[in-house]
């Protein structure tokens, strides 16, 4: 496997892109409400063509070696040389984790195209993440998708053999939280916990500017009881760890992400340095290039710079944005951008290794009240 200590120099240099979302489409079959991306489907560049394979190509050799490479859109499963895409990256960049969320409405080219890219990347962590906000006909209301709950564990049921035939596939859940489902969530983590074979259950924050605003009105209690929940079933040895190398450190940055994001909320401050745009960068299915999903100035089109992102970034209009961007007061909560800023950020390391050391003794010690729901306590916010 591709390992993640070849960028431990980027620790203290800061000076190239390691992660990349790429957004590889704008089609969708869902309409989700609180989608912030598809809000942003009236701009201007938002018709031009997708980046051809032969453009990704030479996207992709300008960029060197990642640690992380996340697909998305839209619905990433919708381009049908997905397979080929992964290759490309696989195969040039040699990224430790690609990621790939999908809303689960195409169980078969999801299980079919999947299996593809684990037969053409074996030397990544290929993780799959499902979106599942609500149980039921709930999911279908909330995402406008009739059938689309059934259909999400359908995927799920067609996925959890594969990650037992291969290795670097980890299956995931996603759950954004909203006022829409914040009261749900005790029931959603119940359900989650019982799909065998899934090894992360993620809930992310609802973030950017969208159509319908009133999604954003959340109880951050509610957040933190939720996010508590998660901690505590992963301290006790209830759900399961990251299965690839460097899971448990993994564990305990997605414990101390969670703090953050809740205190960032509270406090309404950005409480570490963010590297977005110097360690991440967004490349949208056109060919823009953002440090961020959140503010989104665009550094340029890559398609005007011959395809070559280095080039790109050194020009004077990217580095106005990037000192720009850098000024901004901005305290966004997204769990991607948290990834790098706490794992290459030093300041962070003696909160992290306590946490791994909490993970190995909880766990090695099992549930400390059986039968007990790890949701039955409240769970109080911890300073990172």
């Amino acid at each position: 496997m591709y390992s993640p200590l070849r960028h431990l120099p980027s620790v203290v240099w800061k000076k190239r892109p390691i992660q990349l979302t790429f957004f590889v489409t704008r089609k969708c079959n869902a309409r989700c409400p609180f989608c912030f991306y598809l809000a942003g489907a009236d701009q201007p560049d938002r018709g031009a063509a997708e980046l051809s394979l032969a453009e990704i190509r030479k996207i992709s050799a300008s960029l060197g070696r990642m640690l992380w490479i996340a697909f998305s859109g839209g619905e990433p499963y919708l381009r049908k040389d997905l397979a080929e895409i992964s290759k490309i990256f696989h195969d040039q960049n040699r990224p430790s984790v690609m990621l790939y969320p999908t809303n689960g409405l195409l169980p078969e080219t999801i299980c079919k195209t999947t299996e593809r890219i684990l037969q053409n990347c074996p030397d990544s962590v290929i993780v799959v993440k499902i979106s599942i906000d609500e149980l039921g006909a709930a999911h279908d209301d909330m995402r406008k998708t009739p059938g689309g709950f059934d259909k999400a564990v359908e995927t799920y049921r067609r996925l959890a053999p594969l990650a037992r035939r291969y290795a670097n596939l980890e299956l995931g859940i996603n759950t954004v939280f909203c006022s829409r489902n914040q009261d749900e969530m005790d029931r959603i983590i119940d359900f989650v916990r019982d799909l065998e074979g899934v090894k992360t259950h993620t809930i992310s924050m609802i973030r950017g500017d969208l159509v319908h605003a009133h999604y954003k009105d959340v109880d951050i209690g509610k957040y933190r009881r939720a996010t508590g929940r998660l901690e505590a079933d992963l301290l006790e040895g209830t759900s399961d760890i990251h299965g690839f190398r460097g899971g448990r450190l993994k564990a305990a940055q997605d414990i101390v992400q969670r703090r953050l994001i809740y205190r960032t909320l509270c406090e309404q401050r950005r409480l570490v340095p963010c590297y977005s745009g110097k360690l991440n960068l967004v490349l949208s299915e056109s060919g823009d290039v953002y440090p961020c999903e959140i503010q989104m100035r665009s550094f340029g089109n890559v398609r005007d710079y011959g395809h070559d992102v280095g080039k790109l970034l050194r020009s004077p209009a990217a580095r106005a944005a990037l000192e720009t961007h850098g000024n901004l007061s901005c305290h966004c909560t997204h769990e991607c951008y948290f990834i790098t800023n706490i794992l290459f950020n030093p300041r962070l390391y003696p909160t992290l290794a306590r946490e791994c050391f909490r993970l190995s003794k909880g766990r090695s010690a099992g549930p400390a009240v059986p039968g007990v729901r790890s949701g039955a306590v409240e769970q109080k916010p911890v300073d990172p």
